[in-house]
């Protein structure tokens, strides 16, 4: 599968083990983790559905907004802004392939309210036997979108991982290293326009 079509869905998590929990952390407490994330930026390791293996660095600032800058040699820039998600491949092409921001399940932890508790939106809500709780989440209104399996350590509640289920059943998985929260991410980072070649990107 390749790396576009496998972004496509979404984009993207397998994750170093947390400290165990009492129990396993409620849908409640998570929505109101990822409402209050705010800017971020972590490492990452994707494995994509293929086996194959690329690292480099997440920036978050919600709603709405989220960069995939991959390492060198791979040159692939995911942008998720304005409603979109643009995806500039390696081969330096003009122009990013762009897909509505809620055609993929990313829209799910980037919308400006997220609520888990809705009806339909959760499919799957257990512990780990290392303590961790697993989430799986999809649009209940468009649910051949994919779906994204969650992974959250606490209390206090903190994003491990996700994995991105496509509508075919391949799945693409992000670790993430490191997560800290950035009061100072430049706006140019989330822009679409400024990213492509004319725009100074390359």
């Amino acid at each position: 599968m390749s790396i576009k079509r496998t972004l496509t869905a979404g984009a993207v998590a397998l994750l170093a083990a947390g400290p165990a929990a009492a129990e396993k952390l409620s849908l409640g407490a998570i929505s109101g983790y990822l409402n209050g994330l705010g800017t971020v930026q972590a490492d990452f390791t994707q494995i994509a559905a293929d086996g194959s293996e690329q690292t480099g660095t997440l920036y978050i600032a919600r709603p709405g907004r989220m960069r995939f800058e991959y390492d060198p040699p791979q040159e692939t820039l995911v942008l998720a802004a304005a409603g979109a998600v643009a995806i500039f491949d390696d081969k330096g092409d003009a122009r990013p392939e762009t897909y509505p921001l809620d055609r993929t399940p990313l829209n799910l932890i980037l919308a400006e309210t997220v609520d888990l508790t809705r009806a339909r939106m959760v499919t799957g809500h257990r512990e780990t036997e290392g303590g961790a709780t697993v989430v799986t989440a999809q649009d209940p209104e468009r649910p051949d979108t994919g779906r994204l399996r969650l992974v959250f350590t606490g209390p206090p509640v903190a994003l491990r991982q996700w994995q991105v289920i496509d509508a075919q059943g391949g799945v693409t998985t992000v670790m993430l290293h490191d997560m800290q929260m950035r009061a100072d991410l430049p706006d140019r980072l989330f822009n679409i326009q400024l990213n492509t070649p004319e725009g100074g990107r390359r």
